[in-house]
């Protein structure tokens, strides 16, 4: 399914059913999700500012970002629209702010069929055991948002998503934007050679460490909880994600440099166990495969329509934004080449770069 490219946020209503996107399974499945503190129950009930559901079926929603963050409402707006599909009969916690641990704990977690879900991305499904999956993390691998969607419909995606779940993780939407990553940094950043010997900080994975290595940096794997005390006491000397992140985060009240370099299109993924989702009932799993879907169109108005304004609010708080020329970005680019060449480093299968732009309509 082909994303809309909203500049405006006119979200109002319940949304239209969508149909699915890949790894999302044929079926659509909606799930009532429920706004949670940190002192939530153990998942065996769910409740909302009005009180106590019946909920059956619980999933507890967790990630590292603020709730404030596009992101954080689309989860909310996933609450509401699986409210109404279940009729009440299943629900969603959310767990912001990295209340349930990190990403790769909660990765291990749905590892052993528990009730948890949480968004990641091909590099962290390569660490899991489908190494051909890290390369759409790869730098500059994209020119355009359409290309990333073209990628998720591909017979190649869909074997991913197949391998994946073979290793206990259900993906059960594809189609969010979680936004181009930039790079924020405590000195200025204005070239790629201005990236050299300085400490930026990635998730936790291979195939980000190594894609803003060949950048020139020096990859610093850590929780995003961690980033902003790293940056006040210099551990590191940046931090890369996109603007809503890095303005959520409050990073740049301690790094006051970013260069909108866009070096990953990070479009990104909810994962369950897939033992947790084949337990539930097929009518079930409609209602949450559906949910998460068009949980995430609203999502990407909310991101798109918001990005502006992050930018400026940074540029007000003091930040100094760097606008890259696209020979900038081409000296960005070349140096990114060399991440293709690592495929073996990686596990990749023989030719994965050129079958990969294949898919993406690229060749």
């Amino acid at each position: 399914m082909k994303m809309k490219r909203v500049a405006a946020l006119t979200m109002a209503g319940v949304m239209a059913a969508m149909s699915l996107s890949a790894c999302g399974g044929s079926s659509s499945t909606t799930t009532e999700t429920t706004a949670a503190a940190a002192d939530s129950g153990s998942g065996d009930s769910a409740t909302t500012d009005s009180g106590s559901t019946n909920a059956e079926v619980v999933l507890q929603i967790a990630f590292e970002n603020s709730i404030s963050e596009p992101l954080g409402q689309g989860i909310e707006k996933a609450q509401e629209i699986l409210k109404e599909k279940s009729g009440g009969t299943m629900a969603i916690e959310i767990y912001p702010d990295s209340q349930l641990g990190d990403k790769s704990s909660l990765i291990d977690s749905m590892l052993l069929g528990e009730n948890v879900c949480t968004l990641a991305d091909g590099a962290f499904y390569a660490d899991y055991g489908v190494p051909d999956f890290g390369i759409v993390f790869g730098p500059f691998l994209f020119d355009s948002w359409d290309q990333c969607w073209a990628l998720t419909e591909s017979d190649w995606y869909q074997q991913q998503c197949d391998l994946l779940e073979e290793k206990g993780l259900k993906l059960i939407a594809s189609n969010w934007i979680y936004g181009e990553r930039h790079t924020l940094t405590t000195t200025p950043v204005n070239t790629v050679d201005d990236l050299k010997g300085l400490k930026i900080r990635v998730p936790s994975n291979a195939i980000q460490s190594k894609g803003f290595d060949v950048l020139g940096a020096t990859s610093t794997g850590m929780s995003l909880g961690d980033v902003y005390q790293a940056l006040q006491t210099k551990t590191i000397d940046g931090a890369e994600n996109p603007l809503a992140t890095l303005y959520g985060r409050k990073l740049h009240e301690v790094a006051q440099y970013l260069i909108l370099d866009g070096h990953v299109k990070n479009f990104t993924t909810w994962v369950v166990s897939a033992d947790w989702f084949n337990g539930l009932t097929e009518e079930q799993q409609t209602w949450l495969l559906e949910t998460m879907e068009e949980a995430g169109e609203y999502n990407n108005e909310v991101q798109q329509a918001a990005d502006a304004e992050y930018l400026q609010m940074m540029k007000d708080e003091g930040v100094t934004v760097v606008d890259p020329s696209d020979e900038v970005l081409a000296g960005f680019k070349e140096k990114a080449q060399a991440f293709y060449e690592m495929g073996s480093d990686f596990g990749w299968s023989d030719g994965l770069y050129e079958t990969v732009k294949a898919a993406m309509g690229a060749n």
